[in-house]
């Protein structure tokens, strides 16, 4: 199984992104995604996730309304967008499987894990 995770890069206080994360050898249409977060120093911390059929999602409170996943199993692709980006979001960003359909908020039910893109926001 491969995660492929792009998208980051370096941008202004209120700026937006798009994250996207491409999965292979993986029966993506039957498993929940998510994408969690770690900043310098700082433990790893979930982000949102969105259930096999794109229509369950969850995110943390400190990007609810800002951050939006999405995921299209055609192209075992999931997605997050970033707006109003503040420099807090400074992170290196991990796309992961989730062990079941529905999606969970906890690290320990993800399987697989991509190799992480930088995200940082200045000010």
């Amino acid at each position: 199984v491969q995660l492929q995770a792009s998208g980051g890069g370096l941008v202004q206080a209120g700026d937006s992104l798009n994250l996207s994360c491409q999965v292979s050898n993986f029966t993506f249409s039957s498993h929940a995604m998510g994408w969690f977060r770690q900043a310098p120093g700082k433990e790893r911390e979930f982000v949102a996730t969105v259930g096999w059929n794109g229509f369950m999602t969850s995110y943390t409170d400190s990007v609810k309304g800002r951050f939006t996943i999405s995921r299209d199993n055609a192209k075992n692709t999931v997605y997050l967008r970033m707006n109003s980006l503040i420099p807090e979001d400074t992170a290196v960003y991990f796309c992961a499987t989730c062990r079941g359909p529905l999606g969970s908020i906890l690290s320990p039910d993800y399987e697989y894990w991509g190799q992480g893109t930088l995200v940082t926001v200045s000010s």
